[in-house]
């Protein structure tokens, strides 16, 4: 254990500080944000070090740590409302018609999953986004990797639902 050594847990800062800083913006989409909030589960890391049980790993505690933190900051300040429909902008002669519907899709995809009740968010942003097994999800998100599963499954239900009615039938099966 690190034993109060601030040298070794700026080590840790210093691995970890990137993927925090992504995961707590996948929950805000706002850089400064995030990286207060990351700074704030750095710090409640540190406070509950003697909590780490090192019978999970390391990382999987701290992403737990972290994931408590940032849903508890996303209750407090409620993100701005996000609307379903994109408008489309118009694009300069340079960017191929494929290239800006590609990126119109992965936007309608990023506001739609910003949309969904926090339940299905956070589990589709860890597993997705954050590349997590079911078991890493659910020790983030404190329940049982059943619960994970079944939010996965009922969230990209939600998910395509809310897409086809954005991007039509046929676009919403490609992006989910």
């Amino acid at each position: 254990m690190l034993a109060g050594d601030l040298t070794a847990f700026d080590g840790i800062v210093r691995r970890w500080q990137g993927p925090m800083v992504n995961l707590a913006y996948r929950f805000c989409r706002d850089r400064g944000s995030a990286e207060e909030m990351a700074q704030e589960a750095f710090l409640r890391a540190y406070r509950f070090l003697d909590r780490w049980g090192q019978d999970s790993l390391f990382s999987t505690w701290l992403f737990a740590v972290a994931t408590n933190v940032y849903r508890s900051q996303m209750r407090r300040v409620r993100p701005p409302e996000v609307p379903l429909e994109t408008e489309r902008q118009v694009r300069g002669p340079g960017n191929p018609a494929g290239e800006v519907e590609t990126a119109e899709t992965a936007e309608a995809v990023r506001r739609t999953v910003c949309s969904l009740p926090e339940k299905y968010r956070d589990a589709l942003v860890l597993f997705y986004f954050h590349d997590m097994d079911i078991e890493g999800a659910a020790s983030c998100l404190g329940v049982p990797a059943g619960t994970v599963k079944a939010r996965l499954h009922r969230g990209r239900a939600l998910l395509r639902r809310r897409l086809a009615r954005i991007l039509g039938p046929g676009l919403s099966a490609e992006a989910t």
